[in-house]
């Protein structure tokens, strides 16, 4: 038996996990640079705003209603979700985190335990814990653990927040209520396809033949169609490390200058030899992009990138500094504004054992020097190290005019109780 446990509303809910006056009122997340929606509380769903809606084009909305408007807050957001997963844990090892506010459980020879009970224990567990609401659906597959979830979300008052898939006629019911839109693994694209053809709920998807799922969906679509007949074909997955790393930002405004561009990609540099290190890889290739602003008419536009094959495999900060600034020397284009760069690292390999090159290779004592760095930033902070190129004051140069404190992240914004 699987669950699935999923986070309510995750970023509006842990905005208000701090901010408890904000408990019924709508809430909305932006994303990098404030600019579109990413997050909505069910009192924001209501009002009809769109997931992705431009902030700008809803500004008289969230002032109409009075909606409580934050900047994505993703180092919090990592936090929680680390909290959250540490509980999960301790009810059984065997765990797939499959996104930041989800994960899959497997409750293999749980035979003698009442799983509703625990599904309702892991809910009131989390929420105490944490104070971030989550939705449990038990059933014997990834897949209909999904759509156990689905409705353990849909009808709160029904379900108290969990569902327990165990029986056929629970299955049957389940599925011919999903529409096939909202089934796990069928895209935006396929579901416009099946809806065409008059395939509009779970149940209408499994009564297609094999033949025509493989044919149309590939062996993907026929594993979620034995996934939803029940027939276990899905495993909980191991973490694995990533095969790119990339880090992409819009900028607060628009640049002209190599120099100033030159920091932005060397900062993105560092942080995603940061995230290499932590994986124990290294990475073999490099791209590098910069664009404009497209949604500028009344501006010249230029988008470039650059893939550089590296000489030898390396996760230094400096190296890869290096390489990042040597790409953007050959793409940038003087005369233009920029309003976005980055840098994505693929081709990524273990640090251990590596290729090594007969002429040329990674400095030695980087990895000493890394590690040192390293050590330091987790025990003081973050980026209290930096490269000489990097800005000094480590401004991250985006519009996060509406960011909340970082109440469990850093110690200077904890949040202080008054008590008289």
């Amino acid at each position: 038996m699987f669950a699935l446990v999923d986070c309510n509303n995750f970023y509006a809910s842990c905005e208000r996990v701090f901010r408890p006056d904000l408990n019924g009122k709508p809430i909305v997340v932006l994303s990098n640079n404030d600019g579109c929606v990413i997050a909505r509380s069910n009192e924001a769903k209501a009002l009809g705003i769109p997931m992705g809606a431009p902030a700008f084009h809803h500004q008289e909305v969230f002032e109409k209603h009075n909606v409580k408007v934050f900047s994505a807050n993703f180092g919090l957001y990592g936090d929680m979700s680390s909290r959250v997963m540490s509980i999960l844990f301790t009810y059984t090892p065997k765990m797939e985190i499959y996104s930041i506010d989800e994960a899959f459980l497997n409750f293999d020879g749980f035979d003698l335990y009442n799983l509703q009970e625990l599904g309702t224990q892991m809910r009131h567990k989390v929420l105490t814990g944490t104070g971030i609401p989550v939705s449990v659906g038990f059933a014997p597959t990834k897949a209909l653990a999904k759509v156990a979830n689905h409705i353990a979300k849909k009808f709160p008052e029904r379900t108290g927040g969990v569902y327990f898939m165990d029986s056929e006629e629970k299955r049957i019911k389940a599925l011919k209520w999903l529409g096939v839109e909202d089934v796990w693994g069928i895209g935006k694209q396929h579901s416009k396809k099946l809806i065409y053809l008059g395939v509009k709920t779970a149940y209408d998807f499994i009564q297609l033949s094999d033949g025509w799922i493989k044919k149309n969906m590939s062996v993907v679509g026929l594993r979620l169609k034995r996934e939803l007949q029940g027939e276990r074909t899905l495993e909980l997955e191991d973490l694995k490390n990533k095969q790119s790393i990339a880090t992409t930002r819009s900028f607060d405004r628009m640049y002209t200058s190599l120099i100033e561009l030159n920091e932005r990609v060397i900062t993105f540099a560092v942080t995603c030899a940061e995230k290499l290190r932590q994986q124990k890889s290294c990475c073999q290739a490099m791209m590098v992009f910069i664009h404009t602003n497209f949604h500028r008419e009344d501006l010249a536009q230029c988008s470039k990138n650059i893939v550089l094959k590296l000489p030898y495999p390396t996760s230094s900060s400096s190296e890869l500094a290096k390489f990042a600034k040597e790409a953007l020397a050959r793409i940038f284009v003087n005369g233009y504004c920029y309003k976005k760069a980055g840098v994505i690292l693929m081709d990524i390999v273990p640090a251990l054992p590596n290729q090594l090159n007969l002429f040329e290779h990674s400095n030695p004592k980087h990895k000493a020097l890394m590690k040192a760095i390293d050590r330091i930033n987790a025990d003081f902070g973050p980026h209290k190290i930096l490269l000489a190129a990097q800005d000094p004051a480590r401004r991250w140069k985006m519009k996060q005019e509406k960011l909340s404190p970082h109440y469990t992240t850093r110690l200077d914004e904890i949040m202080i109780i008054k008590a008289d």
